[in-house]
């Protein structure tokens, strides 16, 4: 599935990934290829995603999340700083 990151000041991530763990507003949650539409909030927390480079994770303030026909956009509030 193709997943996209952007805050409004830049684009974090895009290309194809296997599996997203979603730091959800009611508690994680994961999504795969073919997973049923979705809209939903997400708490500050660890985004992470696994794709044929390995895993890399993304810290994230919030945000929004749309899953819909293999294409994943997550409009993340802004990232933590480090």
């Amino acid at each position: 599935m193709f997943l996209e990151i952007v805050t409004p000041g830049k684009k974090v991530f895009e290309g194809e990934v296997n599996i997203v763990t979603f730091p959800g507003t009611d508690g994680s949650f994961q999504v795969l290829n073919d997973h049923a539409p979705l809209i939903s909030t997400l708490r500050e927390g660890t985004l992470t995603y696994k794709g044929k480079e390995g895993e890399s994770d993304v810290m994230i303030t919030g945000g929004v999340v749309e899953v819909l026909h293999n294409k994943v956009i997550v409009l993340a509030d802004g990232l933590q700083k480090n």
